[in-house]
């Protein structure tokens, strides 16, 4: 559901951006419940207050709760058939891809310099290799974000004796100094 809901909330509706969708789903996956409800939740808060909140979750979780309850009423019929089987298989995959498809899209905007790439990379290996529940790893990374900015901060605020950066990257007005270099204007009587 991942990318379906980037692409109706930030591509087609344009309710959120781009990094704040990546914001919610981030705090969407601390909090206990499904993701995409939790996305809901807070989006159709954003829109249209307490009613579009509790509008959008109904939204996202009615249909497939419905769904569910259809399928779960029935697969046991059809799970022993082979092409119900062999479909799961094909699922699994396209669910797959659609999971890589919304990292990577999502990865363009939260992975914005070293240290975004580094937690990227520490979270992925500790994910991958051992058994740390994913709460975890968020709070560690969120902590590593907060530790990184407040370094970067006090690395600023301590530069020493460098000017200050021009804040709108003006060059200099040339009008203030006078050109020895250019030659009067032609006409006149000297």
């Amino acid at each position: 559901m991942l990318p379906m809901f980037q692409r109706v909330l930030v591509e087609k509706n344009k309710w959120v951006t781009e990094d704040e969708v990546t914001d919610l789903f981030s705090i969407s996956q601390c909090l206990p419940g499904i993701i995409a409800a939790n996305t809901a939740v807070f989006v159709g808060y954003k829109v249209k207050g307490i009613i579009g909140g509790i509008v959008a979750a109904l939204g996202v979780v009615l249909p497939s709760l419905v769904i569910i309850m259809l399928i779960a009423a029935f697969i046991s019929n059809f799970a022993d058939i082979e092409i119900v089987q062999k479909a799961f298989i094909g699922l699994r995959i396209c669910v797959s891809v659609l999971i890589i498809n919304a990292v990577y899209k999502l990865s363009k905007h939260a992975i914005v310099d070293w240290a975004a790439a580094l937690i990227f990379v520490a979270v992925f290996v500790i994910s991958v290799f051992f058994n740390v529940h994913v709460a975890f790893l968020i709070l560690a990374a969120g902590i590593c974000g907060i530790a990184i900015s407040l370094i970067r901060k006090n690395i600023g605020t301590s530069g020493g004796d460098e000017a200050p950066p021009d804040e709108n990257n003006t060059p200099p007005d040339e009008s203030e100094a006078p050109d020895e270099n250019k030659t009067p204007p032609s006409g006149g009587a000297e």
